[in-house]
């Protein structure tokens, strides 16, 4: 039996590929002529994407197609390559990026996303090239604090693939999942599907050059948090309290969650977030509502920095809610406070790169 490449691409011709629909030829992916030698067959076949659903079927059903129209005695070798690239494998994720920080909290509302939204703001002012990912699947808040919620990110080819671009504003690139959803429905999603949305927004965005990039955590711990670890060689982190008891608390287990000897996150240090009350009115008053000195007395005994302590002033929240963070008026007590911030994150992060060894991704299989 004479094998010839038409009586190849006509048995390739049966197989519908349910990505278009169409046959493997009509959908153009068979990337070159076949090659033959003898009874010795091999096609390449041409995807859009390595994550392709639907590529070992198809294989499959090319090998199968070849055997049926031709001969069982065919050997068939099918090789596949990609229209765009694959993602980059964990570890070499983000190469232009020179400092990861999570900003997190042991519990929810004590204005965790308000002080990475403003750190992240503070430190574009300061200068540096700023990328901010809202990481909270199930609540993402970003797109409100920077009044973008109609936007819509698009994608970009860069290095032969589909990247997407994200949003920029205040001198910062920002994404969150908000963007994809809908903002007044809930995100019903099991773990594993948060965190593969998770990775996206990290991997196959277009993200660039930064100096800073600020993750702003989910509060507590979670598959979330996990998944930032897996995947991410994070510098250092941020925690953020209130001066209340119950929340100096879970602040403690924030700290130990990044300290665990498995995981292994320098803390840079507490933000102790509203830590006064200060009428705009009278800007010298400070009616410590939630307590004095509890952030500072749990920086001591875990033996971190207190790195800012950022007033409750009544503007902060109705400019936070407005989309213009506190950070972008820097006269005002909550925007300096903010720009202090962002400089004593910069000094302690210096101080980490130079005194400790850059932090390892964790591997769950360890142990």
């Amino acid at each position: 039996m004479t094998l010839y490449p038409k009586l190849i691409t006509d048995a390739l011709a049966t197989v519908i590929y349910p990505g278009t629909k169409k046959n493997l030829v009509e959908s153009e992916m068979v990337a070159d002529t076949p090659s033959i030698n003898g009874m010795k067959v091999k096609v390449v076949l041409l995807f859009p994407r390595d994550t392709d659903p639907f590529l070992k079927s198809t294989v499959k059903a090319a090998e199968a197609a070849i055997h049926y129209h031709i001969s069982p005695e065919v050997e068939v070798t099918i090789e596949t390559e990609f229209k765009s690239k694959p993602r980059p494998e964990v570890g070499k994720l983000l190469p232009q990026v020179k400092n990861i920080v999570a900003v997190s909290s042991g519990k929810g509302g004590v204005g965790k996303s308000t002080v990475a939204a403003n750190l992240a703001i503070a430190l574009a002012r300061l200068g540096y090239r700023v990328g901010l990912l809202d990481t909270d699947i199930f609540g993402p808040s970003m797109p409100k604090m920077f009044q973008v919620e109609d936007a819509r990110p698009y994608a970009v080819e860069k290095d032969g693939r589909n990247l997407i671009a994200p949003v920029e504003k205040y001198g910062v690139k920002l994404l969150s999942i908000g963007f994809f959803v809908n903002p007044d429905t809930a995100t019903l999603w099991r773990g594993g599907m948060a965190c593969n949305a998770l990775k996206q927004l990290i991997a196959d965005a277009d993200w660039g050059e930064l100096d800073y990039f600020i993750l702003d955590t989910p509060p507590g711990t979670s598959d979330i948090h996990l998944t930032l670890l897996q995947t991410l060689a994070i510098t250092g982190a941020v925690i953020v309290s209130t001066p209340q008891k119950v929340a100096l608390a879970d602040a403690r287990k924030g700290i130990d969650m990044y300290r665990n000897e498995k995981v292994n996150v320098p803390i840079l240090g507490l933000v102790e977030n509203m830590a006064w009350f200060t009428p705009a009115e009278l800007p010298e008053n400070k009616y410590y509502i939630f307590g004095n000195g509890g952030c500072k007395a749990l920086a001591a005994e875990m033996n971190t920095p207190l790195l800012a302590q950022i007033p409750l002033v009544q503007s902060i929240c109705e400019s936070g809610d407005a989309g213009e963070p506190a950070a972008t008026k820097p006269e005002t007590a909550t925007g300096l406070a903010f720009l202090n911030l962002a400089q004593a994150v910069v000094t302690v992060v210096n101080r980490r790169n130079k005194e400790q060894a850059p932090t390892q991704i964790v591997d769950v299989k360890k142990g």
